[in-house]
């Protein structure tokens, strides 16, 4: 395994190894444990951890409305890999009005704009690596033919918003490549560094509700990141860590067997039937 991806030697037994894969399938409760290195690795790439760090939409700020934000995530999450036409066009509307906001000024030390659909395949590759990272902790390694499946059915994670079905690479060894690639380019400066430390560290939250959590998601968090993110963020990770993130997610991913879908994925489907009450009702969707 190369250092852009995580590297995971003990894994539990595939569910049903001849079955049809989707990135539905990865959308168990627990892939949210990766939701916090999924937002470093997302930010490593200067154009979009600088289009965050800048942003002058307060609303949308993990930072001053954390809530809100991990509501807009996972009704995202839910409407690109659940949703409808007519869910994803709507959602595309709400955040469009939001990203038209989001551009670097002159003063900004890195170049950015929040419709540079490069960028945007950026943010949709990490969500996938992210959710592929969960998948397998949770049902086991894919075969070749599944892992063809798996990747295929992820690309609503990006042409959601602006990234083109071309974008994506057409196979996922040609994934590989793109992804290997991106994260020649991964730099995390100290003002991105400064930002994704506050957010690791729950210091958007109570101080007394985030104490008995921060070692928790420090843990989860580092586990998730591969290794060229974790030298960008200046994290270390021991042998020891390693053996204690696998053993946790082998024992979760037994528990997981055993519990109905509409619990694993129930959250999903809520945050799916929030967004389509907020189009009914004309509500802010982001």
């Amino acid at each position: 395994m190369s250092d852009t991806r995580i590297s995971v030697r003990r894994q539990t037994a595939r569910w049903d190894p001849d079955a049809e894969v989707s990135v539905a399938d990865a959308m168990d409760f627990w892939s949210f444990a990766a939701a916090a290195a999924n937002v470093v690795m997302q930010l490593a790439s200067p154009g979009v951890g600088y289009g965050v760090v800048e942003s002058k939409v307060d609303s949308g700020s993990i930072l001053k409305h954390p809530w809100k934000r991990l509501r807009t995530t996972s009704q995202y999450l839910a409407v690109a890999v659940f949703g409808s036409e007519q869910d994803r066009a709507a959602f595309r509307e709400a955040v469009d009005g939001a990203h038209r906001q989001v551009i670097s000024s002159p003063e900004s030390p890195v170049k950015y704009n929040a419709f540079d659909r490069e960028l945007q395949m950026w943010v949709a590759a990490c969500l996938f690596v992210g959710l592929e990272d969960t998948y397998r902790l949770l049902r086991g390694e894919m075969t070749p033919q599944q892992r063809e499946q798996f990747y295929r059915s992820s690309w609503t994670l990006g042409t959601t918003l602006q990234v083109t079905e071309d974008q994506w690479p057409a196979t996922r060894s040609e994934f590989d490549t793109y992804w290997d690639d991106a994260c020649k380019r991964v730099v995390i400066d100290a003002p991105v560094r400064e930002y994704l430390s506050d957010l690791i560290n729950l210091r958007m939250i109570n101080p007394v509700l985030g104490l008995p959590f921060r070692p928790l998601l420090k843990f989860l968090t580092i586990g998730f990141l591969a290794p060229v993110f974790r030298d960008a963020l200046g994290v270390r990770w021991s042998q020891g860590k390693q053996r204690r993130f696998e053993w946790l997610f082998l024992l979760v991913a037994f528990a997981n067997r055993f519990l109905p879908v509409f619990i694993r994925q129930g959250g999903s489907y809520l945050a799916l039937a929030d967004v389509r009450r907020r189009v009914r009702a004309h509500s802010s969707l982001v």
